[in-house]
């Protein structure tokens, strides 16, 4: 699970907007760019490459 206080301090690379945790908790989702970057071990995958990108009805 990711620390609030890192939640509060992370930001999309892309845009550096604010990014939100998923309903799973698996992964952050910047909705201005609709990204989705992924949690692996706890550690948040903040690399635009590795983003997936999210349906229009996300």
């Amino acid at each position: 699970m990711i620390n609030k206080d890192l939640l509060d301090i992370l930001a999309c690379p892309k845009c550096k907007g604010p990014v939100e945790l998923t309903g799973g908790e698996d992964g952050l989702v910047c909705r201005t760019c609709r990204l989705c970057y992924e949690i692996i071990d706890d550690i948040p995958v903040m690399i635009i490459d590795k983003a997936r990108k999210l349906d229009e009805s996300a």
